[in-house]
């Protein structure tokens, strides 16, 4: 007897009302559930880490350099949920995260 291959259903798969088991959204790509997408300007950005601190959904990547300063390079897409709150936070005063509609 064949044994029968199980994959995990998307977000958009569940059914409504489901009851899913626990687990994080490292093994789900939720951000197709977002309308707007933060924007994320390198040339503005002060590295405070006040928007990595802010994300809900850890989508704001760091690194160290070769210093060893943290410092922000980019955001995971695959799970920002477009929540803003980033973009809100975000202290530099011509902001270095803006909020745009989200094209598919």
């Amino acid at each position: 007897m064949k044994k029968e291959e199980s994959r995990k259903l998307t977000a958009q798969e569940l059914p409504v009302g489901d009851i899913v088991e626990a687990s994080t959204a490292v093994e789900f790509h939720t951000g197709s559930w977002r309308s707007q997408r933060p924007v994320w300007d390198s040339n503005k950005c002060i590295h405070c880490l006040v928007c990595w601190i802010s994300c809900p959904d850890n989508s704001i990547k760091i690194t160290s350099d070769e210093k060893k300063i943290t410092v922000v390079t980019g955001i995971d897409y695959d799970h920002c949920k477009g929540c803003g709150i980033c973009a809100n936070e975000c202290p530099v005063k011509i902001k270095a995260i803006t909020m745009q509609q989200e094209t598919k």
